[in-house]
């Protein structure tokens, strides 16, 4: 990708994903600069429980009085930065192995590839309950066991997309030079991958956060007093019995993030395609 592509990618995206991607960047920016932008200390309690949504709270309090704007900016530190590092670490692990099974073949796919159907027919959440439950509760063990789970359907789709790339001239002239496995890992196979990788990758990220969501949910994500978007509904599920909206607002946060990386990621998608069609 050269900046003339980047620049014909940009001004192409649809109105959609136009939204998605302000919506986006309003969120990390929010998430970067949570202690200039928060009008509170998340941790503080400022007002009664449950409080309305006032001039002085814009989105009310939560069931403790803590502002549930700041909970919320700062929570999106937390739930970007855990999301974006599992996903690092499930693309790094899953992609390499991925093309690794690929183009090696034999005995190193075949053992690699029965391994990864084995770690997925253990349903995903059950499995992170269960490590989870064990491993001592911190924010590196949460991404690491996020980033580690997530790694098996990176490498279903790096292995597919690689195995279509490794039959190409370009990679059996790569090997008749002589040239090493990580080379053609490196050189030849992941710049002719990139399209459905980044797809794939917007779309783990979202995976992520939900994920994330759910375990914090189930009281093994971010621990109290910090706070995640999933974390913010569990506190303040109670509430929703009352017809008090404090935990319809992080899950809104949610779905609204989860929409708009998916609304940028098919535009992209469908954008590249179209260009590599037209050349």
């Amino acid at each position: 990708m050269n900046i003339n592509f980047l620049q014909s990618l940009a001004s192409h995206l649809s109105w959609g994903a136009r939204i998605g991607l302000f919506c986006l960047i309003t969120f990390a920016l929010a998430a970067i600069f949570a202690p200039f932008v928060a009008p509170f200390d998340p941790h503080q309690i400022v007002g009664d429980v449950w409080a309305p949504i006032t001039s002085q709270f814009w989105l009310g309090t939560d069931q403790l009085g803590r502002d549930i704007l700041s909970r919320l900016i700062h929570g999106a530190r937390n739930t970007f930065f855990i999301a974006g590092a599992a996903t690092l670490i499930s693309f790094s692990m899953g992609t390499f192995l991925g093309f690794l099974a690929a183009v090696t073949g034999g005995k190193m796919d075949q053992l690699l590839s029965r391994a990864n159907d084995l770690m997925m027919a253990i349903p995903t959440l059950i499995f992170a309950l269960v490590v989870l439950s064990v491993l001592p509760a911190n924010m590196i063990v949460l991404i690491v066991v996020m980033g580690v789970l997530d790694s098996t359907r990176v490498f279903r789709l790096s292995r597919a997309v690689a195995i279509d790339i490794v039959v190409m001239d370009y990679v059996e002239s790569a090997r008749l030079r002589g040239e090493g496995t990580l080379w053609i890992i490196f050189r030849e196979i992941l710049p002719n991958a990139l399209s459905p990788l980044f797809a794939e990758f917007g779309l783990r990220f979202a995976f992520a956060v939900l994920f994330l969501s759910t375990l914090s949910f189930l009281g093994l994500g971010i621990q109290p007093p910090d706070a995640d978007w999933g974390s913010m509904v569990k506190e303040n599920k109670d509430g929703i019995v009352f017809g008090i909206p404090a935990a319809l607002i992080p899950a809104a946060a949610i779905a609204i993030l989860t929409i708009s990386i998916n609304l940028v990621v098919d535009s992209i998608l469908s954008r590249t395609s179209s260009l590599k069609g037209g050349r």
